[in-house]
């Protein structure tokens, strides 16, 4: 191929002879390293996409021949220009590969600062237009090029929270799309403008708006920050148990996505983060040999983000989460998915009787939750039973499940004495509360932006920045407390206290006691399928009947001059 493209190269630029020996060598050596860059990065594609040691070294290879690459075409440019011919896009196109490479690195380690990388090189290729030249070419296949670069930059932007960078990165795909559809008759309009509805909606998925005093919206981050998670007291006695590894599972029929995220996924991956730091790098140097190293201290628990899988994708990940899991490590299982419910009556009550959550048969589900079955002596087969997890609970298991049917849950039974607790989610909520199901679930959001969700559930659409910084600082109060009557309890299930060692899975337990007693004390949420539950269960009256956390409950909500929505006594009400 590389001499075929010579050949074609050095005729056209002119006599062969003609050429110097050092360029001849130069576009020979750029025509290499091209090959070899395409061919590494062809071949990621068939790299397995689980299990954390197989993929390292093929990566670091890859990331060598892309540096050498970028910087060959920087040093030897004037040559390239006039002998090779290269373009602008061309060199906009290794930009955009770099930028994916940081973004697979970031998939597959869980650290944050290679978004950042990945956002430096696709920011580059916009502020130099690399692909200003691509509309007056005549070839479509150029087009999709940049249009795709644009929906990758998106998700980076999405994941960093630059939202008003998205913003104007939309108005111009926007555009792209436009000028695409009028140059070209193509069949893949419908698909783009697709793209453009969801990444609007996914926008749009936050309930309620924080603004500065010009009326401009505040961005908000909700991954784990230094002052995140509530202290231990000293000397208190808690579990050693770190969080090591995540799988994240979006299934639900109809939740706003992008880009194979869903609104949940999206939110949950957040609270499993720590803020990125910046690599010391700049466009010159990407530093991608530094990248390749691991970092000395994993920051966040390594994650494995899957959208819809089927029953046998989500075992196979499971099961490789479940063989790497180092020593004194904790697996946790977030599920975001529609509800299977048994359809035949059964005698028994074991860990297959009641249901569970939805896993993709690979072709669309006619009737949403209730799926018939030919013969209801059978158990639902697209649907992943508590008894599926059961020999995952020979390590320490956290498990979330977000769904319609989060109570089939409720029914587990921890067979070896590991450390085990199930967060499990309302199984409907008040009808008067309007239905945001479709923009993320109410639960979701409280375990990842606790006080956006007590705002929603108090009707509220937007906020000043100074309130909000005001109810931040109580709500972390609110936390540090929450986290003592955990530590103190003389009831509580000593599962609780072994996962607490470590900060992720600290705030999510006090997230979700606020969530479960703010829920309790709501006028509205008056049913008991409105509460969250746990495996084990919360002593009520130490954790989310608390007077105490009642209290504060409502020094909150007096705040936001919202108390109308919460009684006042609520232990009179049970």
């Amino acid at each position: 191929r590389t001499e075929f493209a010579l050949k074609e190269i050095m005729s056209s630029g002119g006599a062969e002879d003609d050429i110097p020996q050092a360029e001849r060598k130069t576009v020979t050596d750029f025509c290499y390293l091209l090959d070899k860059s395409k061919q590494l990065f062809n071949g990621l594609r068939d790299l397995p996409q689980y299990g954390q040691k197989q993929w390292q070294s093929y990566f670091g290879r890859t990331f060598d021949v892309y540096t050498k690459l970028w910087k060959f075409q920087q040093q030897h440019r004037q040559v390239l220009d006039n002998r090779y011919g290269l373009k602008r896009w061309q060199i906009g196109e290794i930009a955009s590969k770099i930028g994916q490479l940081y973004y697979h690195y970031y998939l597959r380690t869980s650290e944050t600062s290679y978004l950042n990388e990945a956002f430096s090189f696709y920011s580059a290729i916009r502020q130099r237009s690399y692909y200003s030249q691509v509309n007056k070419e005549d070839r479509p296949e150029l087009v999709v090029k940049k249009l795709r670069y644009y929906a990758r930059f998106i998700v980076v932007c999405l994941l960093l929270n630059k939202m008003d960078v998205v913003k104007d990165l939309v108005k111009e795909l926007s555009d792209e799309i436009e000028d695409y559809t009028h140059r070209f008759n193509t069949e893949d309009q419908v698909e783009w403008n697709l793209v453009l509805q969801e990444v609007a909606a996914f926008i749009e998925a936050d309930p309620v708006m924080v603004l500065n005093d010009d009326n401009t919206i505040v961005i908000t981050s909700n991954r784990l920050s230094e002052t995140g998670a509530p202290l231990l007291e000293q000397g208190m006695i808690v579990g050693q148990l770190a969080l090591a590894d995540a799988l994240i599972i979006g299934n639900c029929n109809n939740q706003v996505k992008f880009s194979e995220l869903t609104v949940d996924m999206f939110r949950m991956l957040q609270a499993l983060e720590r803020e990125p730091m910046n690599l010391a790098s700049q466009m010159n140097k990407p530093g991608m040999q530094e990248s390749t190293e691991k970092p000395a201290r994993r920051e966040n628990p390594h994650k494995y983000l899957l959208y819809k899988p089927t029953f046998s994708q989500l075992y196979t990940f499971l099961a490789a989460s479940f063989k790497e899991l180092p020593a004194n490590s904790v697996l946790l299982i977030y599920l975001s998915a529609t509800g299977v419910f048994p359809s035949g009556r059964s005698d028994s009550e074991g860990p297959y009787d009641f249901g569970g959550v939805l896993t993709n048969s690979n072709r669309d589900i006619i009737n949403g939750d209730a799926l018939h079955k030919r013969n209801q002596a059978y158990k639902e087969m697209h649907c992943l039973h508590p008894g599926d997890l059961y020999p995952f609970t020979r390590k320490p298991l956290f498990i979330i499940v977000d769904s319609s049917n989060s109570v089939a849950y409720k029914n587990f039974t921890n067979l070896f004495g590991q450390p085990l607790v199930c967060l499990l989610s309302p199984t409907a909520y008040p009808k008067a509360l309007q239905d945001q199901s479709q923009r993320g679930s109410l639960f979701t959001l409280f375990l990842n932006n606790p006080l956006m969700a007590f705002l929603f559930v108090s009707g509220l659409s937007s906020m000043r920045r100074g309130l909000w910084e005001k109810c931040q600082d109580y709500l972390r109060k609110i936390n540090r407390d929450i986290a003592q009557l955990l530590t103190h309890s003389r009831s509580i299930d000593q599962s609780f206290l072994q996962f607490f060692g470590d900060e992720f899975l600290r705030l999510l337990l006090t997230r979700f006691v606020f969530c479960s007693a703010t829920m309790r004390m709501h006028k509205i949420f008056r049913e008991t399928r409105n509460y969250p539950e746990s495996y084990p269960q919360l002593p009520r009256d130490e954790t989310v009947e608390n007077p105490h956390l009642q209290k504060h409950i409502l020094e909150l909500a007096s705040i936001l001059d919202v108390r109308n929505v919460f009684l006042e006594n609520t232990l009179d009400d049970y």
